[in-house]
């Protein structure tokens, strides 16, 4: 009975601490829970994360704030939470490494905000993290190497945000991955190595984005993957072999527009159980190779053809004892809703005359009219035209001339891989309503003066990996609101003067990969409003002094992969709001002082990677420090680099694969690594006695000097207090000897015990 009392007096006595603890540090405007361990703020107009929340909180909700930046380190206080709530508290901005210190959280909801962009270290600290949730954010862009540090993380919801994109490697790093949702993005290119490495992934959504066609080689990578959500997608056809994932057993492929599947579609995914194809716009199907696992497969809403084409896919379906086929009828109108297999093989018939029909239904002239209709709207032979979406689609189909008869509310036209070879005068001129024209890889060599005349709505002109030598401004006469114009993969040698003048709102130019050897005065004329200039792999030796200028409003410039010698500095001159310059891959050695100075004022991402580069002069990033917030210098040739720091807002720098010299001259950079919070590698090279090891952990222990202590001079009663003549020639002496010693060799500093 005693130790009963007491282990009981124990208990109580453990919780009233906790609770006396707890309640002295809980905000007022805040509830806090101290026996769970739960901190709840809900709704409290916060403008910031609050600094006086317990430090044992487990569990803290804050949705439904004010809160716009979520600062780094802002939850350092309170290291032993496992689940945050940030739901809808008007998030604009994640600066990186906003949640170190919180490596034993397991879930993070940042659904319901403004969050536009995801760096590489966003995420730092999160080792323990098990599900992320991003949803409903305005999220474009995700950088390589964002989930890094995500290892453990088993969901991702990535849903309803604004990503066009999946550049390759995207999600490395998630290396326990069951779920990604990436559904009510706007989708339309994934790379073919985004999903690469993802080898415990066991669902995808994709679903609701504009994937007009089936990405096989992108989801060929997944290996574990049993179930993939592709509904709600504008796509037209699947083709023969194009789905091929082994392990796969559930794919949802409704709410599309699909016309056709090839009977061997599903060939290399014989693990199949479920395919769901409700409401498309199939009319036939035929039987499909390769399935014995298949348990069901769901047609509900397609305008099934209940006739002779029908017929191997009824018989199909009958032999196989352990399949629910969900196939209705949906004409001709005497099987109208009639379940495909309860019809008998001798009733799939197909009709050529009026007087076989044994439905007065299918001859009463009042029910022709829709089906005339519906067979006299728009659309050029060999193309597929969803009248619904108001999708065009011509890809791949060998055309040699561009076809006519689209309907003119047309929003999107594909015609990408066909073999044009021209584009002649008033091509598209009834196209008034297109928003988007896809022609790329289409032998295209010349472009006719108004070729996209009367375009006046077009915002994307994709006209990639064609045969295009020559430009003219005539070309682009009739599109006032182009906005994204992408010309690479092409052969241009040159950019002609006012290539572009016809274009006021062009905002993004794709000039890449072509054989462009300079930039000159001329080419940017008449692009006043350019923001994005992508400019990577071509043969540029050399930029003008003027050549940026008449883009003043410049954001992006992309130089890197070409063949420049020396950072254009003069050039920058004229682009004072630069925010990102790639260099790298250029053959550029060093790079001297104020090289950056004309962007300084706004530049805040420099890639200088990958180019070889030896030495880098003092004051080389004169006048950038506090705005840069990112700094690639991998895979270079330095031994050493200039004071870091007054980069006060840099968060990602990488300075690896670089033959660090890890002698005094660089004790500045671990002196600088020790006293931020950004994470670094630079791995010595020199000297020998340190090679291999990490800069902030090597020794530089010789470099550590003293300056001579002042002897104390003991004055005696009636003493002059003056120095002696001697004494003060002395001091001078040793005043001189350091000064000169401090110039000769700023890095030595002297280090007093």
């Amino acid at each position: 009975m005693m130790l009963q009392l007491r282990s009981s007096h124990g208990f109580l006595g453990a919780v009233l601490i906790a609770f006396l603890a707890g309640t002295a540090a809980c905000p007022p405007y805040c509830i806090c829970d101290n026996i769970q361990r739960v901190v709840t703020c809900i709704k409290k107009q916060l403008t910031e994360i609050p600094v006086t929340i317990p430090e044992a909180t487990k569990e803290l909700n804050i949705k439904g704030n004010n809160i716009n930046t979520i600062p780094t380190g802002a939850f350092l206080p309170i290291p032993y939470l496992t689940h945050l709530n940030l739901q809808k508290c008007k998030i604009h901005h994640l600066a990186e490494g906003a949640f170190r210190g919180l490596g034993q959280l397991i879930s993070l909801n940042l659904g319901f905000n403004s969050i536009e962009f995801i760096y590489q270290e966003t995420f730092d600290g999160l080792m323990s993290l098990q599900q992320l949730i991003i949803n409903n954010n305005r999220i474009e862009e995700i950088r390589p190497g964002a989930f890094g540090q995500l290892g453990f993380l088993n969901l991702l919801n990535l849903e309803g945000n604004r990503l066009v994109y999946l550049p390759p490697l995207v999600f490395q790093g998630l290396q326990q991955i069951k779920h990604l949702r990436l559904s009510n993005n706007m989708l339309n290119n994934i790379a073919d190595e985004a999903f690469a490495g993802l080898w415990t992934l066991k669902r995808l959504s994709l679903d609701d984005n504009e994937l007009q066609y089936l990405p096989t080689e992108a989801l060929s990578r997944l290996k574990s993957v049993a179930r993939v959500d592709l509904g709600q997608n504008p796509m037209t056809y699947l083709g023969d072999e194009s789905v091929r994932m082994a392990s796969l057993k559930h794919l949802t492929l409704d709410n599309m527009s699909l016309q056709e599947v090839s009977h061997t579609a599903f060939i290399h995914s014989p693990g199949l159980v479920v395919i769901d194809l409700r409401y498309n716009q199939l009319q036939v199907m035929q039987p499909l190779e390769g399935l014995e696992a298949l348990r069901t497969i769901n047609l509900t809403g397609n305008p099934i053809q209940c006739n002779c084409l029908m017929s191997p896919f009824r018989e199909w379906i009958s032999n196989r004892t352990k399949l629910r086929a969900e196939v209705f009828c949906g004409a001709p109108g005497v099987f109208r809703d009639e379940r495909l297999d309860s019809l008998r093989t001798m009733d799939l018939k197909c009709i050529s005359r009026p007087s076989d029909h044994e439905d007065e239904e299918e001859l009463n002239p009042q029910s022709k009219p829709e089906k005339n209709n519906q067979d006299k709207l728009p659309c050029p032979e060999h193309c597929d035209c969803k009248h619904d979406l108001k999708h065009s689609t011509c890809e791949g189909k060998g055309l040699r001339k561009i076809p006519k008869g689209f309907p003119v509310d047309a929003l999107l036209l594909d015609m990408r891989h066909n073999d044009f070879y021209t584009v002649p005068r008033g091509s598209f001129s009834d196209l008034k309503s297109l928003v988007s024209l896809h022609m790329q890889n289409c032998g295209i060599h010349d472009l006719h003066d108004g070729a996209f005349r009367g375009l006046k709505k077009l915002i994307y002109l994709y006209l990639s990996g064609n045969e295009i030598s020559s430009l003219q401004p005539t070309i682009f006469e009739g599109l006032p609101d182009l906005t994204y114009l992408y010309l690479d993969y092409n052969k241009l040698t040159s950019v002609p003067k006012g290539a572009f003048k016809l274009l006021p709102n062009l905002f993004a130019l794709h000039l890449e990969y072509n054989p462009i050897p300079q930039l000159t005065d001329e080419n940017m004329e008449g692009a006043d409003f350019l923001r994005w200039l992508y400019l990577t792999g071509n043969n540029l030796t050399s930029i003008s002094p003027t050549a940026l200028q008449p883009i003043r409003g410049l954001q992006k410039l992309f130089l890197d992969e070409n063949k420049l010698t020396a950072v254009p500095t003069i050039a920058l001159m004229g682009a004072s709001n630069l925010d990102e310059l790639k260099l790298a891959n250029n053959p550029i050695k060093q790079i001297g002082d104020s090289a950056f100075l004309p962007v300084a004022g706004s530049l805040q991402h420099l890639w200088l990677n990958d180019m070889g580069l030896e030495t880098i002069f003092d004051g080389a990033f004169d006048g950038l420090h506090s705005g840069l917030e990112s700094l690639y210098l991998e895979n270079n040739k330095l031994s050493n680099i200039p004071d870091l720091k007054k980069f006060t807002s840099l968060h990602t720098i990488n300075l690896s694969n670089n033959p660090w010299n890890c002698d005094c001259p660089l004790l500045h950079l671990r002196r600088w690594i020790e006293n931020t919070n950004v994470k670094v590698t630079a791995i010595c090279s020199l000297p020998e006695n340190v090679t291999g090891l990490n800069v902030k952990d090597a020794p530089f222990k010789h470099c550590k000097t003293r300056l001579p202590r002042k002897r104390k001079v003991s004055l005696t009663k009636g003493q002059d207090k003056r120095k002696p003549k001697k004494a003060k020639q002395q001091h001078k002496k040793q005043k001189k000897n350091k000064l000169q010693y401090t110039v000769a060799d700023p890095t030595m500093q002297p280090v007093t015990n």
